[in-house]
């Protein structure tokens, strides 16, 4: 049995948040989503840090990063994953509200994967979310550290 991708959400509005999971979840991938409510959370869950110290070993096999975040912002988490090299290599998707110019092209520049702009309406919502979910957690090959493990 192949070992289940794991998917790292970033994401501190909580309605955004149950509409991703539930998006996710309508899609049927049963694969692992771990929720990081900002992006010091979602930091401590990659360094294996405070709340996550025990997680299990590998890195998620895509990231799913809001931008406009308390704490630490989507950029800042970007920018310290693309300079560690026991992380870099996560691809990240952003799914956030900005139609920012400036966002889209530090984003790109950062090396993300793909920019996503959260639709306004529900059911276009769910189905942006059902097809990212479905490309990086069924469709794409991962990197290999980002396999869950037994």
């Amino acid at each position: 049995m192949d070992p289940l991708k794991r998917i790292l959400l970033v994401e501190d509005d909580p309605k955004d948040m149950e509409l991703t999971l539930n998006a996710l979840c309508e899609h049927h991938l049963v694969n692992e989503v771990v929720v990081a409510r900002d992006g010091v959370e979602a930091l401590d869950y990659l360094y294996r840090r405070n709340t996550f110290a025990q997680r299990s070993d590998g890195n998620p096999a895509v990231m799913l990063l809001d931008l406009k975040m308390p704490r630490l912002d989507g950029i800042e988490v970007i920018k310290q994953v693309k300079m560690d090299a026991q992380l870099q290599s996560i691809p990240i998707v952003v799914l956030t509200s900005s139609r920012e110019v400036s966002d889209l092209e530090q984003a790109y520049k950062l090396g993300v994967n793909a920019y996503v702009v959260k639709p306004v309406h529900f059911p276009e919502f769910v189905q942006a979310v059902k097809e990212i979910g479905a490309f990086w957690a069924i469709v794409n090959e991962p990197p290999p550290n980002s396999l869950k493990k037994p």
